[in-house]
């Protein structure tokens, strides 16, 4: 089988069901493999999974950018999350044995493209920053698109690929290279947004939570709930089962019950088997019980 490269845009739209379908089919029609496509209405963004050969990757990826560059506008989109971009966030993730080194090959290609064509400034981060302080995203979107507006201008807010301004609607975008990471979120049964902020707190590592872990609260003001919504940035130290039961205790200690817990995107198989190996306590699990495994070793 040829080589493939996962790519997991980020675009802040979640509401208007004819540009979250617009931008799909973008990306199948550059000739990739949509694998999954997620939007949530309270957060206002959607999330594509695709896969593709790296020599369409890119091409997919800008063709998914060109439509929402067209049909967003930050200047008019609310959301809870956190958000600079009309394309917000793009990672390239390397699939099966694929080289780190090629996704930040693209990481960059697609950088350069997507300043020259469409005019949006590019933010490398992950694997592919250019500087220390930008490889994590959360530092690169600080304040969001509207801070990014003022302060661009700014020594240490100028953009790695463009002109130090942002695009009028688009705004700006950070592209990536990084290992596969686990979006997750777990809706608390209360209205009460200090719960789930306090409970963020305590587990993302930045606080001296669980490592490998970044959290906030939001209100999904819709649903009468709130919610602790995560990216777990490496599943082989700090699983979803982890978190989930800490969450769950957490809430307990503060008279909440959960509503519910959501995978936003997909997962590797190894994942879903670290969880399994938490469970399973003798005799240990083995990956050679995964019925997939075997099948594929067998070929």
């Amino acid at each position: 089988m040829a080589p493939l490269v996962e790519c997991v845009p980020n675009f802040s739209e979640g509401r208007r069901i004819e540009v979250i379908t617009a931008i799909a089919d973008a990306i199948r029609g550059a000739g990739a493999r949509v694998i999954d496509v997620q939007a949530d209405a309270a957060h206002n963004r959607m999330v594509v999974t695709f896969v593709a050969e790296p020599d369409l990757a890119v091409d997919a990826g800008m063709a998914g950018a060109a439509v929402a560059s067209e049909r967003i506008d930050l200047r008019e989109h609310r959301g809870e999350h956190p958000r600079m971009g009309a394309t917000d966030v793009v990672p390239f993730v390397p699939f099966a044995d694929l080289p780190m080194e090629v996704c930040v090959g693209l990481a960059k290609a697609f950088g350069e493209r997507l300043w020259k064509e469409l005019h949006v400034p590019v933010y490398f981060y992950g694997e592919a920053a250019t500087r220390p302080e930008r490889r994590e995203l959360e530092r690169v979107r600080r304040g969001g698109f509207e801070e990014l507006v003022e302060r661009i201008g700014d020594p240490d807010r100028g953009p790695d690929v463009g002109a130090a301004r942002v695009h009028p609607s688009a705004g700006a975008t950070a592209v990536g290279a990084r290992i596969p990471l686990i979006a997750y979120n777990v809706n608390l049964k209360t209205t009460d947004l200090r719960v789930a902020k306090d409970i963020a707190r305590m587990i993302r590592a930045s606080s001296g939570g669980l490592p490998n872990v970044k959290a906030l609260g939001f209100a999904l003001a819709d649903r009468g709930l709130v919610q602790v919504s995560m990216n777990l940035t490496d599943y082989r130290v700090t699983n979803i089962w982890k978190v989930f039961t800490v969450i769950r205790e957490a809430a307990r200690e503060r008279g909440v019950e959960l509503e519910a817990s959501e995978i936003v995107g997909t997962i590797p198989l190894a994942a879903a088997v670290g969880v399994i190996k938490d469970a399973v306590i003798e005799p240990a699990f083995r990956m050679d019980q995964v019925l997939e495994k075997k099948v594929w070793a067998a070929e």
